[in-house]
C-alpha cells in the first residue's frame, strides 16, 4: 500500500524559506508519484487566491505559483476553513482546484492508514 503525504503550510510571505520548502516538498512527492494532501493554514491559506502565489518570490527556488498548479493538478489543495474565515475567504473567493474545509477533515487525512503528515 503506497502512503499518503499529507503537508501543512502554516506560513506564507512572513517566511519565505519555511513556506517555499513544503510546497517544494509536496510537488516532489507528487512527481514521485505519491498521494499528496496540501493543506494551506494561517497567512499560506493567501495563496488559495488567484495571483497570490505568482506575487511570491524567493531567490533560487521554483516559482510557487508553478509548484501550486503541479499540486493542484496531480494532488489536492484545501484551505483550513477557520483560517479562510478569519482572512474573510470564501469559497467563490478560490483559484480553480482549491477547496476549504475543517480540522475534521484533516485530522481524518493524518490519521489515515500509511499516512504521513509534515507540518511546516
Amino acid at each position: 500500500m503506497a502512503r499518503t503525504l499529507v503537508v501543512k503550510v502554516t506560513c506564507g510571505d512572513d517566511d519565505a524559506e519555511r513556506c517555499n520548502q513544503a510546497f517544494t516538498v509536496a510537488a516532489s512527492a507528487v512527481a514521485a508519484g505519491a498521494d499528496v494532501s496540501l493543506w494551506l493554514t494561517g497567512e499560506a491559506a493567501w495563496f488559495a487566491l488567484p495571483g497570490r502565489a505568482e506575487d511570491f518570490s524567493l531567490p533560487l527556488a521554483t516559482p510557487l505559483a508553478d509548484l501550486l498548479e503541479a499540486l493542484v493538478a496531480g494532488g489536492s489543495v484545501t484551505v483550513c476553513s477557520q483560517c479562510a474565515g478569519r482572512r474573510s475567504i470564501s469559497a467563490d473567493d478560490l483559484r480553480p482546484g482549491v477547496t476549504i474545509a475543517g480540522a475534521a477533515v484533516f485530522a481524518e487525512q493524518v490519521l489515515a492508514d500509511g499516512a504521513q503528515a509534515l507540518v511546516y
